[in-house]
């Protein structure tokens, strides 16, 4: 019997993801969810530099701003709340010190663009088309920082806009990086404060545009559908958070059991039991830690480590 209606996956057919690949993720919160997958499977990665970006626009700004090198200053933040932010970070880049901000912002700025010229994978998650412009200087936000939504106006980006942006995004990449493999999903997350019928529409236009550019792009411009297999393979609350708009870890478990299905070589597949047995033995807690046993248990545990260490330096635990 068959109880659900399967997306169709294929196998990429070059360029797969493996231990020595450099990934760098980008995008909303989905992006930190997979990414933390990536991470604890030991991969080589670097996830949201500059903090979660929902909308096209902030993405755009950042791979911008990293190709040039941008150098932040006192001019670029403000003070908001007790702490010092920038419009094109987010919160988790606000300090209490203002030169302290400068000082993270330029330092991200540096070690993104060091791994975008070294990346293998570029994966993108655009979460909405909605944005905010601050009416002060006519730019559009990548955060609010809880500034008074007065000094905002709000937008939904065209289909067109948004491909613009996207355009512009993969043009950046290429610049410094020629070879890597540009991945597009959409997040399956649910931004209902936006209102129900808003959040269809946005989604709606985020998907269209990528299909647009997949569709004149064919080299090494991919799109995984994330947000279809959340609502189509998985369309029950059961696979909600408690808010009934996050994707839970069920949900989050399966799609990226979906994604390595189509991006991950074999003989990464076979490493990642490797580090997860590896990752599992660390976590373990003895009864008896001065047992034979267990000291015989630590014994293995420290040879596997060395084995797959000696294999790919690079894996830290």
């Amino acid at each position: 019997m068959k109880l659900q209606t399967q997306i169709p996956l294929n196998k990429q057919s070059n360029n797969l993801i493996d231990y020595n690949s450099n990934i760098l993720l980008v995008g909303s919160c989905f992006a930190e969810s997979i990414g933390d997958k990536i991470n604890y499977f030991k991969f080589q990665n670097t996830i949201n530099p500059f903090g979660i970006l929902f909308h096209p626009m902030a993405i755009q700004t950042l791979f911008e701003n990293v190709i040039n090198k941008k150098v932040y200053s006192e001019s670029t933040t403000f003070y908001q709340n007790e702490q010092w932010h920038c419009f094109e970070a987010h919160s988790k880049l606000s300090k209490v010190s203002q030169e302290n901000v400068i000082q993270e912002l330029n330092k991200q700025i540096l070690i993104t663009n060091n791994q975008l010229i070294n990346a293998t994978h570029v994966i993108i998650t655009l979460g909405t088309a909605w944005v905010y412009r601050l009416k002060e200087t006519n730019t559009v936000v990548a955060n609010c920082h809880k500034v008074p939504q007065t000094k905002f106006t709000k937008e939904l980006l065209s289909v067109d806009e948004i491909e613009k942006s996207l355009v512009a995004i993969v043009n950046y990449i290429r610049k410094v990086n020629t070879h890597a493999s540009v991945i597009f999903t959409i997040s399956p997350v649910r931004h209902i404060k936006d209102g129900f019928v808003e959040n269809t529409q946005s989604k709606a236009h985020l998907i269209s545009a990528v299909h647009k550019i997949s569709n004149t792009k064919p080299n090494k411009l991919h799109y995984f559908p994330s947000y279809e297999i959340m609502m189509d393979e998985l369309r029950d609350y059961r696979f909600y958070t408690d808010d009934m708009l996050h994707p839970n870890q069920i949900a989050i478990n399966y799609i990226w059991e979906k994604f390595i299905t189509v991006w991950l070589s074999d003989n990464a597949i076979k490493t990642m039991d490797t580090v997860n047995e590896i990752n599992k033995g660390l976590l373990h807690t003895a009864f008896n830690p001065n047992s034979q046993a267990h000291k015989k248990f630590l014994q293995e545990l420290k040879i596997k480590q060395a084995q797959l260490q000696n294999q790919y330096p690079q894996i830290l635990f």
